[in-house]
């Protein structure tokens, strides 16, 4: 018997059609859908929870690491603040239709410059279940369709998801075509999903280093490339020791999963023997594995014990789990070429009561996200307001740090005349 394939090609017409329509919807409209979404979704919350429950399951006799499990699990609390976010998308102002630019050319053409949606949004990711309804609400928002495709460990969890939104939106009469999930998770249908230029207009992928890279390098649709993130926290000479340790407790230990965690951490050399203890304590609390380059063993010799050898490799390593590398840095101009070294250009911090060094390390440090005296944490679309996030952008173009609502969008020109012709 022939196997039924995932019709893609079928998908991607879908999605164009629908993105033609939700083009010129009105910011009324997209928040009739939004709203009607964001119940859907606590009202079928064990529907949800019970397909999730699957996918744990699966994870769990799978050996997955408690972290990656962690991202994985829905429970009530985590649908609500699903729900919630939609809500708070839905009250966002609709970038598209500003104005960006409005000028007259001598000839009389008054030309604007105005914000419209992308199209279609492709989007591939892996893990965390709440992408799906935050991608779907950020691109609904803008007048985008989205295809999104998940990966196996959240399968159920996504379909159930995306199930929930797609019949919301048919009960006020919008067509559930503006979200659509690609069930089969083969490498080969994602490969196919990549080529998908006729359909798809932007591809942002979410997940590890190597599906980014994958993506990066065999799509043929214009992408934003979201990073892993080596993020690194800076403790400098005249940093308050207190505030630095539960910076860093925060920054590595809240989620320990996610790309705004701290995975580095540098220590100024005058500092490191009051330091690395109290910093070592705190760790050591939750269990973190510190691995520390040989400088700081010499400078503190009493927190030998908590502390293992770091390789080189280590330096560079997004470790999504209870490990952190250190290492020690003669001043702030050297803990710049350090993290511009072995940075993803994620999100890096400074602690520190010199507002010199500050300005130096904001300026110097080449990454999207650069903070003074706070944890990386904040490295989010929902800390920033934004309500949600498609990803987070560590490249420079288009868009950079998290991706809200305008950078969903692009832009084209309405050009108004009274019979110009060219001459």
């Amino acid at each position: 018997m022939k196997e039924n394939r995932f019709d893609l090609i079928d998908t991607g017409k879908r999605a164009k059609t629908a993105a033609y329509i939700l083009q010129s919807f009105s910011h009324e409209e997209k928040q009739k859908g939004l709203l009607a979404a964001a119940d859907a979704l606590e009202e079928n919350a064990d529907i949800i929870i019970a397909e999730n429950k699957r996918d744990v399951e699966k994870a769990e006799s799978g050996g997955t690491s408690a972290a990656m499990i962690d991202r994985l699990r829905l429970d009530e609390k985590r649908i609500k603040d699903m729900a919630l976010s939609v809500r708070q998308i839905a009250d966002l102002d609709d970038p598209t239709g500003q104005i960006l630019e409005e000028f007259e050319r001598p000839n009389g053409l008054k030309i604007q410059k105005v914000r419209v949606p992308m199209g279609v949004i492709g989007i591939i990711y892996e893990s965390r279940p709440n992408v799906t309804s935050d991608a779907f609400s950020l691109c609904f928002a803008t007048g985008n369709a989205v295809i999104l495709r998940g990966g196996s460990d959240a399968i159920c969890s996504n379909i159930a998801i995306v199930d929930v939104i797609r019949k919301a939106l048919e009960k006020v009469d919008i067509t559930p075509d503006a979200v659509q999930l690609v069930t089969d998770t083969s490498r080969d249908v994602a490969g196919q999903m990549m080529k998908l230029d006729k359909y798809i207009d932007l591809l942002v992928p979410r997940g590890g280093a190597g599906l980014i890279r994958n993506v990066v390098e065999n799509s043929t649709i214009p992408v934003i490339e979201t990073g892993t993130g080596n993020c690194h926290i800076f403790v400098d000479e005249t940093a308050d020791i207190d505030m630095a340790v539960n910076i860093i407790f925060n920054a590595k230990t809240q989620r320990m999963g996610v790309c705004n965690a701290c995975e580095s951490l540098l220590i100024h050399e005058n500092i490191a023997g009051t330091a690395i203890p109290a910093i070592c304590k705190s760790l050591k609390a939750k269990d973190i594995e510190i691995r520390a380059g040989q400088k700081a063993f010499t400078l503190a010799p009493g927190s030998a014990g908590d502390m293992k050898p770091a390789t080189e490799e280590d330096y560079g390593t997004e470790f999504l789990g209870p490990v952190i590398s250190l290492q020690i840095v003669s001043d702030v101009d050297e803990a710049i070429r350090h993290i511009n070294k072995y940075t993803t250009h994620h999100s890096e911090a400074i602690i520190t009561n010199n507002a010199e060094n500050a300005e130096r390390f904001l300026n110097g440090v080449d990454s999207a996200c650069v903070y003074v005296n706070a944890s990386t944490r904040f490295t989010d679309g929902f800390e920033f307001g934004f309500g949600a996030e498609i990803g987070i952008s560590t490249q420079k173009l288009h868009a950079r740090g998290p991706m809200g609502l305008r950078e969903l969008t692009s832009y084209k020109y309405k050009v108004y005349g009274s019979g110009q012709v060219r001459k």
